[in-house]
């Protein structure tokens, strides 16, 4: 990132931004998919914790802070510096943590809504990002999410996350690598690589899910049950959950690179075109899935369709065996008295004999053009 020129100096506690620059928080009414399994145990609120991430000269220093007066004692620095925030368990806290980053309420009310629509979008002194992680359960339908707020600022990085499981261990890796290089960090390139790697948890979640729907088509094909259907539609509404928190992205993200953000520098900007592709990858790989759900909606009409018509043609089959037989049978279980028939010594066993030759007639007639042969499919071994 780019050193800031002196229309661009550093903001001081007390700067405040343009009032029309600050965007307003975008709500959600109800959570995109389900939190973390371990979160209910807290209530949804994980306990607060704070890790700091100082970018010296020769090293990469990390500290654990518990309190906003620990907080303090890094502020006078003027090295980089990222701030991880995890778990929403002592919010006061966050708020007073976060008053002491030089921040605009309104950012800071931003940075503390949970949960909340995604977006990429920027102010005079920073750039915000909200996203959503989304993962699967061990039942494909169950979908859990943990939304992370980001803000750029010139000398900080600070993010926040709901849950403190999920970490950056690979980007701290490089970052711990590259020690005799440090200078070559820059936080706006730190940014767009937490946002991207972010955004790789979406791909395996789309595998898991396409490989289910997968495995639901052939049952569809094979075994048709309403639970089946159930379980489509279920992830059918995940798909749409997920889709609604990409969408934004992709819009805000032509937006925020047309504009000239200052704190953002060439390779940044390249990174962030680079998620805008893949925000757009991402959106075209869910209309692969959106395909296979309309899929298996058919083939298990298709199915069932099948399974029905061998039923109906099953009865129709003894029902055209049958109907001559009870014709007969009528006949002669009528009490008229002038039936000659009834006289007969052997007229019984006739009767008997003349009922199943007619019906192994129509059963022979009806074989040899394929009523018998079975449509459903029902016959094969599911995997086979």
């Amino acid at each position: 990132m780019s050193e800031p020129t002196s229309d661009q100096s550093l903001f001081k506690p007390g700067d405040r931004l343009s009032p029309d620059s600050i965007p307003e928080p975008l709500p959600l009414l109800e959570r995109p998919g389900n939190l973390p399994a371990h979160l209910f145990l807290h209530g949804g609120k994980a306990p607060f914790s704070c890790k700091i991430l100082q970018f010296n000269d020769e090293q990469v220093s990390t500290f654990n802070v518990r309190t906003s007066e620990d907080l303090q004692e890094f502020l006078p620095s003027q090295s980089l510096m990222w701030l991880q925030f995890r778990g929403l368990g002592n919010l006061e806290c966050l708020k007073r943590c976060l008053s002491l980053l030089s921040l605009d309420q309104s950012v800071i009310d931003i940075l503390i809504t949970f949960p909340q629509k995604s977006r990429v979008t920027s102010t005079n002194n920073c750039v915000l990002a909200v996203l959503h992680e989304f993962s699967l359960a061990s039942d494909p339908t169950h979908l859990i999410s943990t939304q992370y707020n980001l803000v750029l600022t010139n000398r900080m990085l600070i993010t926040i996350q709901e849950n403190p499981q999920r970490s950056f261990n690979d980007l701290e890796a490089w970052l711990n690598v590259k020690t005799n290089h440090l200078k070559e960090i820059d936080l706006d390139n730190l940014f767009h690589f937490v946002i991207d790697d972010i955004l790789d948890s979406y791909l395996p979640m789309l595998e898991s899910m396409s490989v289910f729907l997968d495995d639901l088509e052939e049952r569809a094909l094979l075994k048709p049950k309403p639970s089946i259907l159930n379980k489509a539609y279920q992830v059918r509404f995940n798909h749409r959950v997920t889709r609604r928190q990409l969408w934004p992205l992709r819009n805000e993200l032509i937006i925020f690179l047309r504009q000239s953000q200052r704190l953002l520098g060439p390779v940044a900007r390249d990174g962030l075109h680079d998620m805008a592709d893949h925000v757009n990858t991402l959106l075209e790989i869910g209309d692969s899935i959106r395909l296979q759900l309309n899929s298996i909606t058919e083939a298990y009409m298709a199915s069932t369709g099948n399974v029905m018509n061998q039923i109906i043609k099953t009865l129709t089959i003894v029902s055209t065996i049958f109907a001559p037989l009870t014709f007969i049978a009528g006949i002669y279980g009528m009490n008229f008295e002038n039936m000659p028939e009834l006289k007969w010594k052997y007229g019984y066993i006739y009767s008997l004999v003349l009922m199943t030759l007619i019906a192994l007639f129509q059963a022979y007639f009806l074989w040899k053009r394929g009523w018998f042969q079975d449509l459903s499919g029902r016959s094969r071994k599911f995997g086979s």
